[in-house]
Parts: structure tokens; C-alpha cells; sequence
């Protein structure tokens, strides 16, 4: 048997054609389908994540947050399955956050918990 290297000439397959089909993997398979639609900002007091979640209703979805980590979840018998985490920086104040679910958008606005200082003076005698 006799192989032959295979050698690609400009002619054949434009680079152009294999950049493109490239692009078209990455965006379409590459990225988890808890990170499409999602959306996420920050300032000073809070942080913002909007992701899509067509179909569901508010009874559908359970939001739980435990310290930096928020959980989005549908419920067993919810039409459409959805599960996705995210890990903050700081921890998340639960009390002072709200939920916004709006034409198939979910809107997060998670407060940030300003962290305690547990440092003690001592007097110098």
C-alpha cells in the first residue's frame, strides 16, 4: 500500500471557508447551554444576570443562593428541564435581591454582602 501525504492548495479549500465553519462549530456546539443567552453586569452595590429561559414560568423555576453561589433550577414537573450555577466573588446578600422573570427573560439583581471586619483593638499599656 502507498500513501500519500495530502497537500491543500489555496484552490481547493479557501482559508476563508474553513475559518468560517470554524466559527459556526465554536458558536453553535462549543459553548454550554447554560451560557448561551446570558447576560452579566456589575457595580458597585450589585451584580445583574440576565439568561434566557423560554418556556418556563415562575412557579417553574427554584433560585437558591448559599453564600457566593447562586443555583437556578425548574421543578420536576416544569415542560422544559433547566439547571445552572454560577460562583460570585463575594458572597451574596439574599435579603436585599430580587428576581425578575419577563418575556422568557430571567433578570438576577444579587446584592453584594459588604463583608465584616472582625478585627478587635487592643489598647497599648
Amino acid at each position: 500500500m502507498f500513501f500519500a501525504p495530502t497537500v491543500r492548495a489555496r484552490s481547493y479549500s479557501p482559508r476563508a471557508f474553513d475559518r468560517s465553519f470554524e466559527r459556526f462549530f465554536n458558536d453553535a456546539f462549543a459553548a454550554a447551554p447554560a451560557q448561551r443567552g446570558l447576560q452579566f453586569e456589575q457595580d458597585e452595590k450589585s451584580w445583574t444576570l440576565s439568561l434566557d429561559v423560554p418556556g418556563l414560568s415562575r412557579e417553574d423555576l427554584s433560585i437558591g443562593i448559599e453564600g457566593a453561589v447562586v443555583r437556578i433550577e425548574s421543578k420536576a414537573e416544569a415542560k422544559r428541564q433547566f439547571k445552572a450555577a454560577y460562583e460570585l466573588p463575594l458572597e451574596v446578600d439574599a435579603s436585599a435581591s430580587e428576581a425578575k422573570l419577563e418575556n422568557g427573560v430571567l433578570t438576577l439583581k444579587l446584592a453584594k454582602k459588604v463583608p465584616v471586619s472582625n478585627v478587635a483593638q487592643l489598647t497599648i499599656n
